[in-house]
């Protein structure tokens, strides 16, 4: 996995501790078939998102033994450009997707905080959110192109590490998609929030309102830990650190 060379080959680029969680993921079948599939796609002149290098982007941004947060998307922007390895975010410059529109206006009710002009969440993976898609690749213009594939199984390998080894991440599940594939979270471990799908189609019954990031917040501060600073930098800084 990582970068698909001519031959085959690839080279994995995961963060330590994800790696020592994760690693034995890559020698099973399921793995060794999907990176099969993924060079035979990238081969037949299909145009996959994100980048190779930024396929583990969620993983090396938020490492195994610093997440507090986990949010759970499906799979990638599929449109040139958006998609850059973690789930809702897009690269400074791109336009804003109406889902994360909608996440901002959710934050400016619960937390007055200000919406940026741009759409990266590179702050908040930084400090402990995990921006998690189930599936972490996708093909131009082809929305759920590499589901069922293996990368679902991976990224459940993901979770249930959290669930089992960790303790006191707060999961935001948003949308039945996200609820069922964490529905084995052992809740008295952890905190499980459940929302509707920030979706422009889904929004208006129960995301708007719904006061996640507060909530967020209390728990990890009843909990010893500190809060997440859900206000992002400007466009100018973001850029700068670049």
């Amino acid at each position: 996995m990582g970068e698909i060379k001519d031959d085959g080959r690839s080279n994995i680029k995961l963060e330590e501790t994800w790696r020592e969680v994760l690693g034995g993921e890559f020698t099973q079948q399921y793995m060794i078939k999907l990176r099969a599939y993924l060079v035979e796609r990238a081969r037949a002149g299909n145009v996959i998102y994100p980048p190779c290098d930024q396929w583990f982007a969620a993983f090396n941004s938020t490492p195994f033994s610093k997440v507090r947060v986990v949010i759970l998307g499906q799979d990638p922007y599929h449109g040139p450009g958006q998609a850059h390895g973690l789930c809702f975010s897009v690269p400074p410059g791109v336009k804003i997707p109406p889902s994360l529109a909608n996440i901002y206006k959710e934050l400016a009710s619960d937390l007055n905080i200000e919406a940026p002009e741009h759409g990266c969440l590179t702050h908040w993976a930084e400090q402990g959110v995990l921006l998690l898609n189930a599936t972490l690749t996708v093909e131009q213009a082809a929305a759920g192109a590499h589901q069922g594939q293996g990368w679902e199984r991976f990224t459940d390998a993901a979770i249930r590490a959290l669930n089992e080894q960790r303790e006191g991440i707060v999961f935001l599940l948003w949308g039945s998609y996200a609820q069922k594939k964490g529905a084995f979270i052992d809740q008295s471990r952890h905190r499980v929030l459940k929302s509707v799908h920030p979706s422009p189609l889904s929004v208006y019954r129960g995301f708007f309102g719904c006061k996640h990031f507060s909530a967020t917040n209390d728990y990890l501060q009843q909990h010893g830990m500190p809060p997440i600073d859900w206000q992002l930098p400007s466009l100018a800084k973001v850029v700068a650190n670049l």
